[in-house]
Order: structure tokens, then C-alpha cells, then sequence
């Protein structure tokens, strides 16, 4: 049977090979400029969200999901007509309910002056096993900004990116909000099962709102650690949206510990705005009903000690807006559906909690 790229050339990846007058620059090169990861350490090494022995004091599970790239960007302006990506990849993760360019894809969005526009993703062999290149034309040869984001979960060695010769290349223009958002949490919070990485609801919001952003979300392995806790609360933050109800192995688990992470992060940053979500699951069991009592509690309780720099949002109305049934994938990870539906519920939330912080 004849392969789907072969009777549709739209399935095809685009190669660098058939622009011969490609110049590479690496992305940790002046004038590019790299938000929400920490850069490689030496050659060979890869880029990581948090420092590697931080990581691997808080489990092995966050050690390894820590090369992930989730919530990494790239910014900067050209005026090429084209985009083109050399990625030496650290790993590859594929699974059976997210695909490769959400796993392990870069996608591009480009600013004219009015608004991020999406341009393309720079869609990976279905083969890949470490090195890719991409290429993507755009529209016009005006200067514009341009932002690629990472794979949300794959891990990445390092990133050149191709322009045109003689092309112009300058440092980007900084976010509104320069102080990032950090979100903590789990595989939702990670990105899955985003079908691309700027359709993470983090992504959207960073678009919309024009705010840097961390993701700190760990799939299956963000359960409140103390340690997870301490660090977040030494970074530099405009606001701190948690979530990682699904990860709490038991109902006790969550109990002992949400609110505890709470007080831990409120001790150092006494009015950093904190917004609580509970998991965005339509229909709760009871144990599900327990979990979100609990979140509300640690939120009700902030209240009563005079904290007016918390939010508490209901995680079970967040994919209501589309009917629900139709916002995961699997009754648990979002689709692009549901992350546009969370990035609309807690979007209302964080544009007030910016204007405060």
C-alpha cells in the first residue's frame, strides 16, 4: 500500500536540504534569546527545567521528566522568508495517545505588530531517532518576531536555527509581564496530550496575556515534595498556579500535602497571587469530590487568615463550555479542545491575578 505522504504531499516533512542558501545559528547565541528552561551545562549535555540535583532530591521520576522541554521558547526577529530547525534530540517519547508533534515537535508563531500568529510546526520523521531538520516559509520578508516553542515531551540537546543569508537577526521583543508565571503540576499541567506545544494551555495564555511563563509540570510525579516546594518558592514569580491533584497517589496524600506546599511557597512570597485548580474532569467519584474539597479547603482557610492573594478554581467546570465529553483524549489528558477550554477558565483568573501582582 502506497504511504499517505506519497498520494497527499501535505503529509510530507518539509527538508532543509532544498534551500541552499540556509545559514545555521545556535540558539544560545546571541541575539536568540531562550525562556522557561535552564541551558545545557556543557557539550552533550541537554536542556532542563529545573537544576538536575534539585530534580534528583525530589524523585527519579521528576529526574528523568526534567529533560523534558515543556514550556521552553525561543525568541527573536528576522526578516528571512523562511525558518529552519537543526534539533539534536536527547530522547524521543512516543506514546499511543499523543502525537509526535506534540511529544516531540517544535512549532513557530510569528508577531507583524498584531498578535502572535501561528505559522507552522516543524513536524518530526515519523522515524526520528536524535537529529531532525525543519523548514517553514512564511508569508512576507518584513522583520517580525518569531517564537518556537520546544517538544513538551522530549528532551533536547541542542537547537540551531536556519535563516536565510544576508537576513537580517535581532533580539526579540521582551513580554509585557517579564516576571513568569511558574506552574506546578502533572502530565496535564506537562502538556498532555497537546497536539502540538503551543497548544498547551500555558502556551495560550503566554500568547494572550503576553506573559513569560515555567512549566513545572511532571507527568505522573508531581505530589507536593518539600523539597519541589522550597524550590519554587525561591523563584522569581508573578504568579503561581497549582494543580496536581491527579498525581497525589491517595486521598490522604493530597490532604497531608496541598495545603503544606501552599504555606511553604506563601512563607517566602507573602503576597505572591496563588491560583488553586482542582483536576479538569467532568463527572467526579467521590473520592474525586474529596480531592476537591480539600484544594478548596487550603483556599478557604487562606481566606480566613486575611490572604486576599489566592484563587480557587473549580477544575471539574473548566471543559464544560463544548459539552465536555469532547475536551481528553482518554476521560483525562486534555485534546486541543479541552486545553482552549482550561486556558479560557483560568485565563479569566490569571489576567486579574497579573493586574495585582
Amino acid at each position: 500500500m502506497a504511504k499517505i505522504e506519497e498520494i497527499d504531499q501535505n503529509f510530507k516533512e518539509t527538508q532543509v536540504e532544498t534551500h541552499d542558501d540556509v545559514i545555521f545559528y545556535s540558539c544560545l547565541q546571541e541575539p536568540f534569546q531562550i525562556y522557561g528552561l535552564l541551558l545545557p551545562e556543557s557539550a552533550g549535555s541537554s536542556f532542563l527545567r529545573i537544576p538536575a540535583r534539585v530534580a534528583e532530591g525530589i524523585n527519579q521520576d521528576v529526574a528523568a521528566l526534567n529533560h523534558n522541554t515543556a514550556g521552553g521558547r525561543v525568541r527573536f526577529r528576522t526578516n528571512s522568508p523562511y525558518i529552519a530547525i537543526r534539533a539534536k534530540m536527547d530522547f524521543i517519547y512516543r506514546a499511543s495517545h499523543i502525537t509526535l508533534t506534540g511529544s516531540a515537535g517544535f512549532d513557530l508563531y510569528y508577531d507583524e505588530g498584531k498578535g502572535m500568529i501561528y505559522a507552522g510546526t516543524f513536524i518530526p520523521p515519523y522515524d526520528l531517532s536524535s537529529t531532525f531538520n525543519s523548514l517553514l516559509e512564511l508569508d512576507s520578508v518584513s522583520e517580525r518576531e518569531i517564537m518556537i516553542n520546544f517538544p513538551l515531551y522530549s528532551g533536547v540537546q541542542s537547537l540551531e536555527i536556519g535563516l536565510q543569508s544576508g537576513s537580517t537577526v535581532n533580539i526579540g521583543r521582551e513580554y509585557q509581564y517579564k516576571t513568569p508565571v511558574v506552574y506546578y503540576g502533572s502530565s496535564i499541567t506537562q502538556g498532555g496530550c497537546a497536539s502540538r506545544p503551543g497548544n498547551a494551555y500555558q502556551s495560550i495564555l503566554s500568547r494572550k496575556l503576553d506573559c513569560d511563563y515555567i512549566n513545572l509540570g511532571f507527568s505522573g510525579s508531581a505530589k507536593g515534595e518539600d523539597l519541589m516546594a522550597d524550590y519554587i518558592a525561591g523563584l522569581p514569580m508573578s504568579v503561581f498556579v497549582y494543580d496536581y491533584d491527579h498525581n497525589a497517589p491517595e486521598v490522604r496524600h493530597l490532604s497531608n500535602t496541598h495545603e503544606r506546599m501552599f504555606l511553604r511557597i506563601r512563607e517566602q512570597n507573602p503576597e505572591l497571587p496563588v491560583i488553586m485548580v482542582s483536576r479538569p474532569k467532568v463527572r467526579l467519584s467521590e473520592a474525586e469530590k474529596q480531592r476537591l474539597e480539600i484544594i478548596e479547603t487550603t483556599f478557604q482557610n487562606a481566606l480566613k487568615r486575611g490572604d486576599h492573594h489566592v484563587y480557587f478554581i473549580d477544575g471539574s467546570k473548566l471543559l464544560l463550555k463544548f459539552g465536555g465529553d469532547g475536551g481528553t483524549v482518554d476521560n483525562c489528558h486534555p485534546n486541543d479542545l479541552g486545553f482552549m477550554c482550561m486556558a479560557e477558565g483560568i485565563g479569566a483568573v490569571l489576567k486579574e491575578a497579573l493586574l495585582t501582582a
